[in-house]
């Protein structure tokens, strides 16, 4: 099951069949742990919508309004090696080897619901970085209880120049307007994805693939649930959370962004996120 957040309303995508929601609240809706099944009600006494093909092509938003995005670090054994390579000339190495191994993730505040970009909608480098990657993730979307009700998929922008001069910057590397994009959906289920699910990104330039790689999610060191236990610790969601959980994609450092790229993130089961870069 597939929900798309429009500016005409929300469009449910279910066995290739596209229904429509109109007044409905976007935080109300998706913060729910019983989604699943409030969804399949609803489309029980629905017939499929004409008009919801023309609400994602012309009105998708990202489907996030006042949900907060957080993400994890160095849940990917390539992810490790890249963060190490990019800070050891200063000292930071150590850092993301003891980070790797520790029981506590690393988790960090990524952006609010305004600062993220949608399908088809650009998103930015900072102009203060030499090297700027995108990083495709597999993110979670968590109800106020705690509850993963459903997967998108993340580009989180990371100036890794920045990051690599020391360790305390990754804020400055990490946070910034249009620093993130979700989407192009949120795929709704109450089923753990399998660990054979692929993350395929690519890089176009001038029409051309710079850039292309895929990892799989069971590469992932972290467990989903401890990820989200750390996260709500000491920290409240009234609106629900989405967090990305990492990238195992690291292009090296002979490759940084351009304005006008076009990156695609495709992940099974989700479908596939387009961002170009300003």
């Amino acid at each position: 099951m597939k929900i798309y957040r429009t500016t005409q309303g929300i469009v449910i995508e279910s066995s290739h069949k596209l229904y429509t929601l109109k007044n409905q609240n976007w935080d109300s809706f998706i913060n729910d742990d019983q989604l699943l099944e409030e969804i399949e009600k609803t489309i029980a006494d629905s017939d499929p919508s004409e008009e919801a093909h023309d609400w994602i092509s012309n009105g998708l938003l990202p489907p996030i309004e006042n949900q907060e995005v957080w993400a994890s670090g160095v849940t990917y054994y390539r992810s490790k090696l890249g963060r190490q390579e990019e800070s050891k000339d200063s000292g930071g190495g150590t850092f993301y080897e003891m980070v790797y191994h520790a029981e506590r993730p690393e988790l960090f505040m990524k952006a609010t619901g305004p600062r993220v970009r949608g399908h088809l909608q650009t998103v930015r480098i900072r102009k203060d970085s030499s090297w700027d990657v995108p990083e495709p993730e597999l993110t979670l979307m968590v109800s106020s209880a705690g509850k993963i009700i459903g997967y998108t998929i993340g580009n989180d922008m990371s100036s890794r120049s920045i990051e690599g001069e020391n360790p305390l910057y990754l804020p400055q590397a990490k946070v910034y307007d249009g620093c993130a994009a979700l989407g192009p959906c949120i795929y709704v289920t109450d089923n753990a994805l399998p660990g054979t699910c692929e993350i395929k990104l690519e890089i176009i330039r001038e029409s051309n693939l710079v850039f292309s790689d895929t990892i799989t999610i069971d590469q992932i060191k972290r467990d989903f649930n401890q990820l989200v236990e750390f996260l709500y610790r000491e920290y409240s969601f009234p609106k629900g959370a989405f967090l990305m959980t990492g990238t195992g994609i690291v292009p090296d450092q002979s490759f940084t962004l351009q304005s006008a790229d076009v990156i695609k993130i495709h992940i099974d089961q989700i479908g596939t996120l387009i961002n170009t870069v300003e």
